[in-house]
């Protein structure tokens, strides 16, 4: 593994929302996709985080992304609303869709917004984070480029669709569970190639549909289903919410935001939130995900030294870690920051000595 710099929390947080302003974003939508990827990193979700400044950054250079999207509602009834991201990047488009799915939430009990025109979002997650500190239980998902092979195919027809959902315990941290289509997420791919390390077989092929430990071939292959035809169908699932129902891209229409950094990818996204105080009340909410928390705390496992988590509890743990040690980042990518600082007069932020 290539050595890692540990970067201060809030001083990177800093400089990223500091570079996004420099390249054009208005400074409160700097901040906050500043914040996303600081988030997305202390979760330790880092094939989401800061490894995807960079094309973010070339994006917004050569007008892929558009830096200031009117992003509208096109119509729906009642619960249900279609907006337009405008080819805005995919987190000033997928915050703005959650708030309003929050606020039809609170007046009808259950709120639905879907995308169309948007862009990469990052993690799924961050849209659950958003409703859940608003007391709601939320749903999330996006639809991506055909990169699934599916069983018996011969080349990808689905993307690996990633669909998250969440609801508040009360607890230090919501119940979170964020998950693709894919055995894993293409972005661990990009993670494995920033620290020089090989990736388990069963994650991708090759473009032949060969099984491959490459994360380059990998990537440029097909990447394997979860769970074979459970996971192809939830796919379908998905694209259908955010790219057939919206009347946006779907499968073929979408682009890559790496194999085609010119264009916007015109991703979709579907947000559904429910208040609890439309039936249950918030509060008998947390008292009821508590007692389920505790009794999966006492679920006996095999190794002593093992313990059963609540989706949400692993990625908590490690931001507390993160906050206090700094987030990791390979040598690869902390050159490619550090060129980004350099070309668009960013300071780095500064590296604590070690002991």
């Amino acid at each position: 593994m290539n050595d890692e710099t540990r970067l201060p929390v809030a001083e990177t947080e800093h400089f990223v929302a500091d570079l996004l302003t420099r390249l054009g974003l208005p400074s409160t939508d700097a901040a906050l996709c500043a914040r996303d990827l600081i988030q997305t990193n202390l979760w330790g979700i880092d094939s989401h985080g800061l490894l995807r400044l960079p094309i973010y950054a070339e994006r917004l250079v050569n007008g892929a992304v558009n830096k200031q999207p009117d992003v509208k509602c096109l119509g729906g009834r009642a619960a249900f609303e279609v907006w337009d991201g405008d080819g805005g990047l995919g987190y000033v488009v997928g915050h703005r869709a959650t708030d309003r799915a929050i606020d039809i939430a609170r007046d009808q009990g259950i709120g639905a917004v879907a995308v169309r025109n948007s862009n990469h979002f990052g993690a799924a997650a961050l849209y659950i984070k958003q409703a859940t500190d608003a007391g709601m239980i939320a749903l999330a998902m996006t639809n991506v480029i055909p990169n699934l092979v599916v069983p018996g195919g011969a080349k990808p027809i689905t993307g690996n669709n990633p669909l998250a959902f969440g609801a508040p315990t009360g607890a230090e941290f919501p119940m979170i569970l964020d998950i693709s289509m894919s055995s894993v997420a293409g972005g661990k791919l990009l993670l494995a190639q920033e620290k020089g390390e090989k990736i388990p077989f069963g994650w991708a092929t090759d473009a032949q549909g060969h099984p491959t430990d490459d994360p380059f071939v990998g990537f440029k292959g097909f990447l394997l289903p979860l769970g074979g035809h459970k996971g192809f169908g939830l796919s379908l699932m998905i694209d259908i919410l955010c790219g057939v129902l919206t009347g946006g891209a779907y499968q073929f229409d979408i682009k890559s935001m790496y194999s085609a950094p010119q264009d916007p990818s015109d991703t979709g996204h579907m947000f559904i939130v429910i208040d609890p105080e439309a039936f249950l009340g918030r509060e008998a909410l947390e008292a009821r995900m508590r007692d389920m928390h505790e009794t999966l705390r006492a679920s006996p496992m095999w190794d002593p030294k093992g313990r059963m988590l609540l989706p949400g509890e692993l990625e908590h743990e490690t931001s507390v870690a993160r906050r206090r040690d700094g987030l990791p980042i390979p040598a690869k990518l902390m050159a490619e920051i550090a060129t980004l600082a350099d070309r668009h007069g960013c300071d780095l932020p500064a590296v604590p000595a070690t002991a």
